[in-house]
């Protein structure tokens, strides 16, 4: 486990496929996810538009990040989000794109960080 800014999150050699998979199971999270593969920056939670309680939010985040697919790094009271995508594919070669592909996000824009 790595310590970012205080918080625990696997490393690479760590990610098991069956955590990872289970993290992407839930539709909140794999909105989370396909929002932050979108995006150039890394992102607050407070900024993701979910249809669940603040404590649920919380909830999925912290699944995302101990499977690995996030990294979280405290900003003062906040917490910025961003996609661990590297690692993902280096430890899983194309999971992300073959999750991601039928939302509409091609491997080439997912790898730009630009959708649509």
């Amino acid at each position: 486990m790595l310590a970012w800014m205080g918080l625990r999150h696997p490393a690479t050699d760590e990610l098991e496929l069956p955590a990872v998979l289970h993290a992407l199971s839930d539709p909140q999270r794999l909105s989370i996810v396909r929002t932050l593969a979108a995006s150039d920056e890394p992102r607050r939670c407070g900024s993701f538009h979910l249809t669940v309680t603040k404590s649920t939010q919380t909830h999925h985040f912290r699944v995302l990040r101990e499977a690995g697919v996030i990294e979280q790094q405290e900003d003062g009271t906040a917490r910025l989000n961003s996609l661990r995508r590297e690692d993902l594919d280096l430890r899983f070669p194309g999971l992300l794109d073959a999750i991601l592909a039928p939302a509409g996000v091609t491997p080439s824009r997912v790898a730009t960080g630009r959708v649509g």
